[in-house]
C-alpha cells in the first residue's frame, strides 16, 4: 500500500475547497455573534465516560476510542460536540440565567453517516441553554435559516417534527429499551408493517396512534389531521399547537411536518427539525431541543440547538470568486518593499513573482500588477 493514500472516507482539502471552507465558517460564526452567541472551543479528545455519557449507543458506536499513555484511561475522539458544550455549560460556565454558545470544528466518526459522506466532518453549531420557552426554539431556527442565507443557501425546505408526540403515545406503555428501539426505527422508515408486529400487545390507543404516525407527514393539514386521529393524551395536542406557531414564523422557505420523524440522537426531548435543500443527500441542518443533555453533569438546564457540516454545505453553495489580487516582481530595492508592505497592510493580497517563475498561482485574480513608472511603483490594471 502506498504510503501517501489516506484512509477511506478522509481526504485531504485542497486550497479551493479549503478557502471555500474558510470563508463559510466565518460567516457561520459572524451570523451567530449577531444572535448573541459566544464562541467555544471544546477539546477533540476526552475520557470517554464523560465523552459519551448520556449520549446513548449510535454516539458510542461512532466513536474512535484510543489510550491515554499518561494516565491509562479511556479517551473518544469527539463524534458530535453538543455533549462537550453542555458539560461548559453546566461546570464551566456555570451561569444561572441564558446562555448562546456557538462552535466550529472538526468531529470524527468511525463510518460515515451515510454514503459518499465523510469521517472527519467540520461541525458547525449553535445552542441556547437556560430558556425552556418556545421562543428559544425559534430563535433557534431563524439562526439556522440565516446561516444558510448568509452562505449563500438556496430554497430550502424545513422539517418539523417533536419528540413529545411519541412519548406521549407511550404513556400507559411498558417496554424494555430495545423495543423501544425497533419501534423507533420503525416509525422512521415508515415501516407500518413491521410497527404493527412490534406494538400488537400495545394498549389500543397507543397501538393506532403510533400507527396513525406512519401517514401524518405534509404540509400544515397535517397538524389539522393528527388532531383528528390522534388520542387526546396529555402534551400532545400542545406539542401539535406549537408546531403549527413555529412553522407560522418561518419566512422565505417550504415548511412540512413529519410527526413520526425519530431520526439522530436519543437525547431529543421536544421540536426536532431538519433543513433540506437541493443538492444535500439528507438534511443539511438538524437541531431541536434536548432538555436532559446536561443531566448527567448535575445541572438539567434547558437546550435547544442545531448543528451542519461545513464540507457538505461547500457542495451547496455556490462556488465562490477568486479574491482579486496584485501581482508584483520580487526585488531587494527598498521602495518596491515599502509599497508592498503598504499595500498588503491595507487589505490587498500581493503575489511576489519570484525569480525563474511565472504566475502559478490558482487561487487569486491578478487583476493588476505593480510597475515601475518615471521611479515610483503604480498599480496597472491587467
Amino acid at each position: 500500500m502506498s504510503a501517501w493514500l489516506l484512509p477511506d472516507h478522509i481526504a485531504d482539502v485542497l486550497p479551493s475547497e479549503a478557502r471555500h471552507i474558510e470563508e463559510l465558517r466565518r460567516q457561520l460564526l459572524d451570523t451567530a455573534r449577531g444572535y448573541g452567541c459566544e464562541l467555544v472551543m471544546p477539546p477533540l479528545l476526552e475520557h470517554l465516560e464523560s465523552l459519551l455519557t448520556g449520549t446513548g449507543e449510535a454516539l458510542g458506536l461512532q466513536t474512535f476510542k484510543l489510550v491515554d499513555q499518561i494516565s491509562g484511561r479511556t479517551l473518544g475522539l469527539r463524534a458530535d460536540t453538543t455533549p462537550q458544550v453542555a458539560r461548559i455549560d453546566a461546570h464551566l460556565l456555570n451561569r444561572s440565567g441564558v446562555a448562546r454558545l456557538c462552535y466550529c470544528g472538526p468531529v470524527l466518526h468511525t463510518r460515515p453517516d451515510r454514503p459518499h459522506a465523510t469521517r472527519e466532518p467540520l461541525q458547525f453549531g449553535a445552542e441556547v441553554y437556560g430558556h425552556g420557552g418556545i421562543e428559544a426554539d425559534l430563535e433557534v431556527l431563524l439562526l439556522a435559516m440565516d446561516c444558510l442565507r448568509a452562505t449563500g443557501v438556496g430554497s430550502a425546505t424545513v422539517d418539523l417534527a417533536d419528540a413529545r408526540i411519541v412519548r406521549a403515545l407511550f404513556t400507559d406503555v411498558t417496554v424494555d429499551a430495545q423495543a423501544l428501539r425497533d419501534v423507533h426505527a420503525a416509525l422512521a422508515a415508515k415501516d407500518a408493517s413491521a410497527l404493527a408486529r412490534l406494538t400488537r400487545s400495545f394498549p389500543s390507543a397507543a397501538r393506532e396512534g403510533l400507527a396513525a404516525l406512519v401517514s401524518l407527514y405534509g404540509d400544515a393539514k397535517v397538524l389539522d389531521e393528527a388532531r383528528r386521529v390522534l388520542p387526546p393524551v396529555p402534551g400532545l395536542h400542545e406539542a401539535l399547537q406549537q408546531l403549527r406557531w413555529l412553522g407560522g414564523q418561518i419566512e422565505g422557505a417550504t415548511v412540512s411536518y413529519d410527526l413520526g420523524d425519530l431520526r439522530g440522537y436519543a437525547y431529543y426531548s421536544g421540536m426536532r427539525f431538519g433543513i433540506y435543500t437541493a443538492g444535500a443527500s439528507d438534511a443539511l441542518v438538524r437541531g431541536g431541543r434536548y432538555d436532559e443533555v446536561g443531566a448527567v453533569f448535575g445541572r438539567n438546564r434547558p437546550a435547544v440547538g442545531f448543528s451542519l457540516d461545513v464540507k457538505e454545505l461547500v457542495g451547496v453553495v455556490p462556488k465562490r470568486p477568486l479574491k482579486a489580487a496584485i501581482r508584483a516582481p520580487w526585488g531587494e530595492q527598498e521602495p518596491l518593499r515599502a509599497e508592498i508592505a503598504r499595500l498588503r497592510a491595507a487589505g490587498e493580497t500581493v503575489v511576489c513573482t519570484l525569480p525563474g517563475h511565472g504566475h502559478e498561482v490558482d487561487e487569486f485574480h491578478c487583476d493588476r500588477e505593480l510597475v515601475a513608472e518615471q521611479g515610483r511603483w503604480v498599480l496597472r490594471s491587467l
